[in-house]
């Protein structure tokens, strides 16, 4: 496993989650997932010789930890600034600790992130690989 390299993905966690604080409207917040998907994915197919899938995975998961601790440790002014967050927090289990529905639902999320960044790792490496090499002359 690059634990390195998972640790320097993961940090786009930790810019999306207090980002999303601070400066990310939820309405485009996807938009920046996909981007951050893609190039994770790609940095995982070149950089890692194998279990690609696992470091997707992890990558996933660590991002989890970034954001779901911003959200949580900043409560207040995230929830200032995403009303339709709070307006579904309320309905959910657990609507007078709104702080361990996110912990629970972030977990969630960040596996289920890990699986689609893991497989657009799979997808990514098969890309790669099958580029041809420019030959290399000795001459």
């Amino acid at each position: 496993m690059n634990w390195k390299l998972v640790l320097q993905l993961s940090l786009f966690g930790l810019a999306m989650g207090v980002g999303t604080v601070f400066f990310i409207p939820s309405t485009i917040e996807p938009f920046f997932w996909l981007i951050i998907f893609l190039v994770s994915a790609y940095l995982i197919a070149t950089r890692c010789s194998d279990r690609h899938f696992v470091h997707g995975v992890a990558v996933g998961l660590a991002n989890s930890v970034w954001v779901t601790g911003s959200h949580v440790l900043l409560f207040s002014r995230y929830i200032a600034n995403h009303p339709r967050e709070a307006a579904m927090m309320s309905s959910m289990p657990l609507p007078t600790h709104p702080r361990v529905m996110m912990l629970i639902v972030g977990a969630g999320i960040g596996l289920v992130s890990g699986i689609v960044i893991g497989a657009l790792a799979l997808l990514a490496r098969r890309m790669v690989a099958s580029r041809p090499r420019p030959a290399v002359s000795n001459g």
